[in-house]
């Protein structure tokens, strides 16, 4: 299901629709085969996903201090300059912290390769009668817990003070009255933080299985428990709930946020189901009004839901890791790679095989995976970190035998998200004879003024890649045929597509079809230079 207003429908059409002519234009453009945007057409192919690759079997953060009986959301930057590591990670004590400020923090970790991490010694916030620890942001110790930690790096900002932004989960007292809902928090360093207060986006608390309140009705209710207690509901419909990411939209130029929230039940009643709503901000602080971009749909299971869905661009694609929540298999969450064209609507083309599944049963990521929306680019891979527990994600922190929670790494050959490779077999009534794992792709028109090579992340390792140019009308363009052309073998980010005695630099001007011919391989991008 996707739903985004008119106005924002508009918007996105016109702005594609200006940009149609420029996309045209192949110099300095990698192409992405993870969806069909700049396929034209293509014959006895299949694509495929490339799922993450463990780094290891074990957490490279595991539990180690006393508030970290649970390890849950993560942010991950790498300075550029300096090649340092910064990792942000939610720790869960519960009341086991004595103090409600501390049952749910930010912790901060440092590395210099991205795999081990180091733990420094910060006299910020104590734990107990630890003077010393990690902490770097605690909760406003309010009705119900401190959330999540997203965490981005903004280059862009005049202010240093506030180069570092957060987004969380809290509670906040709005006027006369304690609210849950975003906030927000800047920092020079990712270490000392000052939080933006009050309450920016508020949210559903407490509300499940009631109607939705009336226009002139207030949503927050208090009513009599059981003991003498009072039970306090918010129950704000259409709203976030308590999971929050944020990335920075370099097309739009605005940050984005996609959030968990709470859709309404068969009978209206609120606190069904968790789905995927979007805000975005100028300056961090002013957040529109939440829109439901994903909820499940008919080819997904009756009890999967989506618990938080982190989003990042790269290099002309929205991608979103969706946590797809099961709740009668034993409450797992698995990670499903999304895409989408503007940020906006999404697409789900990979749900037989997740993107990162659990692993084995025993293992600390064997029941609950925290994805988030920083990815780090590392030389020839994009590296993935998340959080993630043995246990069911709506455990907290309940005492279980060997219950394990840490920060796992996960990665991608550079670019590979997905490929198109030949299906095993064709064997149309059209074709003269049956085909076994040959297929071609022909790309939309392209412009390659400017162009002096054209690179192919691909794998031919046990096959060959060819590749031809046609005109714009279909015909084949003399000296630029497949058999004109240098055959591609092996595995590699960067085989160079050439012809025998000439090169795309020396094509007259025009626009002109990029076809493969592949045999046995598969192609997963293509750069322009």
């Amino acid at each position: 299901m996707r739903i985004f207003t008119v106005v924002a429908a508009f918007f996105l059409l016109a702005f594609f629709s200006a940009q149609a002519h420029s996309q045209d234009a192949a110099k300095g453009r990698t192409i992405l085969f993870v969806d069909d945007h700049e396929v034209l057409y293509r014959s006895g192919t299949q694509r495929i996903l490339q799922p993450l690759k463990r780094q290891s079997e074990k957490a490279i953060l595991d539990m180690a201090k006393p508030w970290e009986v649970g390890i849950g959301y993560t942010s991950v930057y790498r300075d550029p300059k300096s090649g340092k590591y910064q990792l942000w990670y939610q720790a869960y004590a519960g009341a086991r912290a004595g103090e409600r400020r501390l049952k749910c923090v930010v912790c901060y970790a440092e590395s210099k390769d991205g795999i081990h991490f180091e733990r420094p010694e910060l006299n910020l916030f104590p734990y107990k009668d630890l003077k010393t620890t990690n902490i770097v942001l605690i909760s406003n110790a309010g009705y119900g817990d401190r959330y999540c930690c997203s965490v981005l790096v903004d280059p862009l900002e005049k202010d240093p003070a506030r180069r570092y932004k957060m987004a969380y989960y809290d509670w906040s007292v709005d006027g006369k009255r304690e609210e849950p809902g975003l906030h927000v928090a800047f920092s020079p360093d990712g270490i000392r933080w000052t939080k933006h207060s009050g309450v920016l986006l508020k949210t559903l608390y407490g509300g499940r299985a009631i109607q939705p309140p009336f226009a002139n009705e207030s949503p927050f209710k208090e009513t009599p428990a059981k003991g003498g207690l009072v039970r306090k509901t918010w129950s704000y419909p259409l709203t976030l709930s308590d999971v929050i990411d944020v990335f920075w939209d370099p097309i739009r130029q605005v940050f984005v946020l996609l959030g968990k929230f709470w859709f309404d039940a068969p009978d209206g009643g609120m606190g069904f189901k968790n789905g995927i709503a979007r805000s975005e901000s100028k300056d961090f602080i002013h957040w529109s009004k939440p829109q439901i971009v994903l909820t499940p749909d008919d080819d997904d299971h009756p009890d999967v839901e989506f618990h938080g869905a982190p989003g990042f661009f790269h290099k002309g694609r929205y991608f979103a890791l969706n946590q797809v929540l099961k709740r009668r298999d034993k409450l797992a969450i698995d990670i499903e790679l999304m895409t989408s064209r503007d940020g906006v609507a999404w697409e789900r083309p990979f749900r037989k095989e997740f993107f990162l599944a659990r692993s084995k049963p025993g293992l600390f990521d064997s029941r609950t995976l925290l994805s988030n929306s920083t990815p780090i680019v590392h030389g020839d891979e994009i590296r993935f970190y998340y959080g993630a527990a043995n246990v069911a994600p709506l455990n907290g922190v309940k005492s279980e035998p060997g219950q394990r929670s840490g920060v796992g790494m996960a990665s991608i050959p550079l670019d590979r998200f997905a490929g198109i490779r030949p299906v095993a077999k064709s064997a149309q009534v059209t074709l003269r004879k049956p085909l076994e794992n040959v297929g071609q792709v022909t790309l939309k028109p392209l412009d390659f003024k400017g162009c002096t090579d054209i690179m192919l992340n691909a794998d031919a390792t046990s096959g060959s890649i060819r590749v031809e140019l046609l005109n714009e009308d279909g015909y084949r363009v003399r000296g630029y045929s497949k058999d004109d052309a240098v055959v591609i073998r092996g595995d590699s980010l960067r085989h160079k597509i050439a012809w025998m005695d000439r090169g795309v630099d020396k094509l007259p001007a025009g626009r002109y079809l990029l076809r493969f011919h592949l045999e046995n391989a598969t192609m997963f991008a293509f750069t322009c230079e």
